[in-house]
């Protein structure tokens, strides 16, 4: 019996057009130029190493936490006020509810966004286990925040199927041993990363549980 784990923003939600907005939103207000292009270099991050990251490469002293909360406010109440499911979450999570599958969320993002998120899309009952990469000393692409899900869903790595729609979330996945499908959130031709991933989907419209027992190498 496999356990099923979601990652959250781009696979079940299109929230990442609203991370770029509140990204854009924040820096441009602490008199950083931001673009969409440099939102694309950190997808899949948590955003206090979104911050770091930018810190770095750009030599700057910005306020981690503080920034960091800033664009989650900002994200929250995009998502508490445009936030709707991706085609094909509610088939994929109710022929899993009536599988009895194993069903995890494990996402980059807060508790705080998942909470958000989850309650707008209301499907909060689908899943077993919510967890978020904060409670993780290292976000994706370490693998940390998949091993610890499936520790709580008292699963085996080699058992768990992950799917995500982001590079560092798919490494994440083949880095803790799980079988990983992505579903590219941008709508871009194929990239050569994508042919590291166990699958890959248009969308999770191609759900189904034969998904379990194929070997769907790219």
């Amino acid at each position: 019996m496999k356990t099923h784990i979601f990652d959250m923003d781009g696979l079940l939600i299109d929230s990442e057009p609203f991370w770029r907005t509140a990204e854009i939103a924040v820096f441009t207000g602490l008199s950083i130029p931001f673009t969409e292009d440099m939102c694309r270099e950190t997808v899949g991050m948590r955003i206090d190493e979104v911050v770091k990251y930018w810190n770095n490469k750009l030599e700057l002293s910005m306020p981690i936490e503080a920034t960091a909360n800033d664009i989650v406010d900002e994200l929250i109440s995009q998502v508490k006020r445009d936030g709707k499911a991706l085609p094909g979450v509610e088939n994929a999570l109710e022929i899993l509810a009536q599988n009895k599958r194993k069903t995890a969320l494990a996402s980059s993002s807060s508790m705080r966004i998942i909470e958000a998120v989850i309650d707008q899309l209301h499907i909060r009952n689908y899943f077993q286990v919510l967890h978020s990469a904060e409670f993780e000393e290292f976000g994706k692409p370490h693998p940390a925040v998949f091993l610890s899900t499936a520790k709580m869903l008292a699963s085996a790595p080699q058992d768990c199927i992950v799917y995500e729609d982001s590079r560092n979330g798919m490494k994440a996945g083949l880095a803790a041993g799980m079988k990983t499908i992505i579903i590219p959130e941008f709508p871009e031709p194929h990239m050569d990363w994508h042919d590291e991933a166990d699958g890959k989907w248009k969308s999770l419209e191609e759900f189904d549980l034969s998904i379990e027992t194929i070997d769907v190498r790219c």
